[in-house]
């Protein structure tokens, strides 16, 4: 009987419940296999499909990042005024037009625009999908269904790269235009899917709408936003630092470096919506920040200790420095839902959810070269002051959040709730 209620629980935290909650989760597993499907293939083609360099891929896509980095505030805002679900469906339909359009691109000016554009859109979209969510479910609801929705994006991930296998073994110019083409309708069936969701009441308008920027000036949450999206850099040591390290300082064998994101994507499909348990309200999301912070801390000092031992032992050490860096990955991402779910106002949702993406877009243009020096080309010492610095922002975001809690948000007469959360 113990055996059975183990596997029910299971079951239950990996298959959402019925009702909105699951039509969410399944639209986004459908959509990750598009995005997946890409991700594991776009490198090949890039440059066998499009014939371009692989300075011109990395100029492209840097310049992208940047886009969508400036982007991500003022477009947030059109989600406050169009509605998420239509900024969201249109953005699905924009981005299966400009993937229908990679084959016809030629040279570097035409990939640029198309990626530029890519970019735009997503930084628009993503912020309509998350307000959607938000907007939409109950307060209670809200964290978790995005942990199922990551749960079955991750399924979503590995289907999306098998195709991938299958189109690289192919390696047919034939094959590369059809994987665009399916990924092009992948996005189509998901924004007909989404346009079919429930419509949701949007919130009273402000009589005064706030400026595109003006939420920058919101000094206690744009703190928070960035204390939180430094957290994420918990992505880039996974899949680009570690298997570096891996590579350069231990005698681990290079196979294990393909196990351990095998290992991240099971684990996250089957612990997520468990780890996300508590994050809900502004207190809770900013304790799961804190563990997921030290987590993060704790990770950077063991990994250190693989580049000292030899055989077996070195694989135990990755693999338990692996699985830190994955906890810490499960409950920070919960304690950022729940604060995007409770901090920003109703009002102007869609500009401060875009704003608190601003974080996470800054790590992703600074984390991967400083993580990398440090970790990496020190020759290990520099984990140490990177754990001290993960530490000391799992110490600050939870006051931070306190802060953001007390000062009332821009265009809000009060903070929506009382914030005092407890050690």
């Amino acid at each position: 009987m113990g055996a059975r209620d183990t596997i029910r629980t299971a079951v239950r935290d990996v298959v959402p419940p019925a009702g909105l909650t699951r039509a969410l989760a399944v639209q986004a597993m459908v959509y990750a296999v598009g995005n997946g499907l890409f991700q594991a293939g776009s490198a090949v083609f890039f440059t066998r499909a499009l014939g371009l360099s692989a300075a011109q891929v990395g100029l492209g896509l840097s310049i992208a990042a940047g886009v969508s980095l400036l982007g991500t505030v003022p477009l947030g805002g059109l989600t406050d005024r169009y509605g998420p679900q239509r900024i969201w469906v249109l953005g699905l339909v924009l981005d299966a037009a400009l993937f229908a359009s990679y084959p016809f691109v030629g040279g570097f000016a035409g990939f640029l625009a198309v990626v530029v554009a890519l970019a735009a859109v997503d930084a628009a979209t993503g912020t309509a999908r998350q307000v959607y969510s938000i907007n939409a479910l109950p307060p209670a609801e809200r964290v978790t269904a995005m942990a199922y929705q990551r749960s079955l994006l991750n399924v979503g991930f590995g289907l999306g790269a098998v195709i991938s296998g299958l189109v690289l073994a192919v390696d047919t110019m034939p094959a590369y235009r059809g994987m665009v083409w399916f990924i092009a309708t992948v996005f189509l069936v998901t924004a007909l899917f989404v346009r079919r969701l429930p419509k949701v009441a949007e919130a009273a308008r402000p009589a005064e709408p706030l400026s595109r920027f003006a939420v920058l000036r919101d000094r206690p949450f744009m703190t928070v936003s960035l204390l939180s999206g430094l957290l994420t850099a918990h992505q880039t040591l996974y899949l680009t630092v570690m298997p570096l390290w891996i590579l350069t300082h231990t005698d681990a064998p290079k196979t294990l470096i393909a196990g351990l994101v095998l290992f991240n994507t099971v684990l996250i499909v089957l612990l997520q919506v468990r780890a996300s348990r508590g994050a809900d309200t502004a207190p809770g999301a900013a304790r799961a920040s804190r563990r997921g912070a030290l987590l993060i801390a704790l990770f950077c000092l063991v990994l250190p200790i693989s580049g000292a031992t030899r055989g077996t032992l070195t694989v135990v050490v990755l693999v338990a420095a692996a699985t830190l860096l994955i906890l810490a990955e499960l409950i920070e991402s919960a304690g950022t839902w729940g604060l995007t779910a409770t901090l920003p106002p109703a009002t102007h949702r869609g500009a401060y959810v875009g704003a608190y993406r601003l974080g996470a877009q800054l790590q992703f243009l600074i984390a991967p070269a400083g993580l990398t020096a440090l970790g990496v080309t020190t020759g290990g010492w520099g984990w140490y002051p990177t754990a001290a610095i993960f530490a000391l922002v799992g110490l600050v975001i939870v006051p931070a959040v306190a802060w953001a809690g007390r000062t009332p948000r821009l265009g809000e007469p009060a903070p929506d709730r009382a914030v005092t959360p407890v050690p």
